[in-house]
């Protein structure tokens, strides 16, 4: 039978790093590809024990449906915890629980977008959203990113120019790809750019909690007081990705849509993982967790630093400094191809992430490649660097 697809979907095509993901299944490969929380930062036994309390004493709270809107005690937590630590949040704003932060993509661009209207984003930006923006035919806008973020004067041409803006798409801390994080400074000149203008900012924060070096930032919707910000966060990085808890904070009239059309996607997020997530906060030391887990990549980082002082930088291969987050955005000399290096680092038997992946076009040149080091092991981390070196070396004698 030959199948016709819709409009929608015609042009789509496999997320890249999910492509890549299948090589680096093979056990023999090392995986510098993935985004993965390090094996050693879920709180297996408290999972455990919560879920085995719940199910024996409450399993139908459990088991049950829920209101679309999100688990009530969660969502009262969330909003008191969210603004109490991170000021976030006004008596104008509401939330709600998602599947994992990648559903508040998909609900505010279905809440706002038209077909053929524009969405802004940093230039590079996070491959999965960019495709929940594709799908719903949005034209992609993107913006070049500096040392402290995005080019604010670039935005503000592109806010000038761009015919309907319906929002920016930015990711403030430890961006995904390139590791940066966005200047106070910065943060203050795009929000008053997009309320100027009328364009709504979505702030997407999944990797804020785990900053390894340097002060904390306030977010974006910190300095909302009209209503111009939707804030992302999630428990994927901090928690269990696999759980799929998510949520968005903004304002009450979009938060509305935004319900109506998750009404129509899955009904409700998982009401286990909601529970599991509202207990963890509230009957453990949620702060000393996310500690530990700061810990835990302070010492991924540094490893990951060490093995590229070592092996990468004596060939000319240069990143930008990160503070916090999963990732190292690597950049190729000049003269060297940055697709033949990828593949042949993964001939070599370790994957990364082309930088074209990230671009809103993907036919754009580019010398970037992602590292993960989140994922891999220690040995694997530094063997796997040592062979990006090899395959270099390789490439150019």
């Amino acid at each position: 039978m030959e199948y016709q697809f819709s409009d929608r979907v015609r042009s789509l095509k496999p997320s890249a790093i999910r492509e890549i993901l299948k090589n680096s299944s093979d056990p023999s490969v090392i995986p510098l590809s993935a985004g993965n929380p390090a094996p050693d930062a879920f709180p297996y036994d408290a999972v455990s024990a919560l879920s085995a309390d719940l199910l024996k004493n409450a399993p139908i709270d459990a088991l049950q449906y829920g209101v679309t809107e999100g688990y009530a005690p969660l969502r009262k937590h969330l909003m008191e915890y969210m603004g109490k630590k991170h000021q976030v949040g006004t008596e104008n704003d509401d939330i709600l629980i998602t599947s994992g932060a990648q559903q508040v993509m998909d609900l505010l661009t279905k809440t706002l977008l038209n077909e053929g209207d524009t969405v802004l984003c940093e230039a590079p930006s996070f491959i999965g959203s960019l495709n929940t923006f594709r799908s719903y035919r949005a034209k992609l806008v993107g913006i070049p990113m500096e040392e402290d973020g995005i080019d604010t004067k670039k935005l503000e041409e592109a806010l000038n120019t761009q015919p309907n803006v319906k929002y920016l798409y930015t990711i403030p801390n430890f961006q995904n790809p390139s590791g940066i994080t966005m200047s106070l400074e910065k943060r203050k000149k795009v929000y008053e750019l997009c309320r100027d203008h009328g364009v709504v900012i979505l702030e997407d924060n999944p990797y804020g909690d785990l900053r390894v070096s340097g002060e904390d930032v306030p977010s974006i919707k910190s300095l909302d007081r009209e209503g111009v910000v939707v804030y992302a966060g999630t428990f994927s990085k901090v928690i269990s990705p696999g759980m799929r808890v998510g949520y968005a904070i903004g304002p009450k009239e979009v938060i509305q849509k935004m319900v109506v059309c998750k009404q129509g996607e899955d009904v409700h997020s998982n009401m286990w993982a909601q529970i599991v997530c509202h207990r963890f906060m509230t009957e453990y030391d949620y702060e000393a967790h996310l500690e530990r887990l700061r810990g835990i990549y302070r010492r991924k980082s540094q490893l990951l630093l060490s093995a590229m002082e070592r092996y990468l930088k004596p060939l000319g291969i240069t990143w930008h400094s990160f503070e916090g987050g999963l990732f190292a955005w690597c950049t190729l000399p000049d003269g060297v191809d940055m697709l033949d290096f990828v593949k042949k680092a993964t001939e070599n038997k370790v994957c990364v992430v082309p930088g074209t992946a990230f671009l809103t076009d993907e036919s754009e040149p580019c010398q970037s490649f992602r590292i993960n080091f989140s994922t891999p092991t220690d040995e694997q981390l530094t063997e796997g660097i040592r062979l990006l070196a090899k395959t270099y070396e390789e490439m150019t004698k």
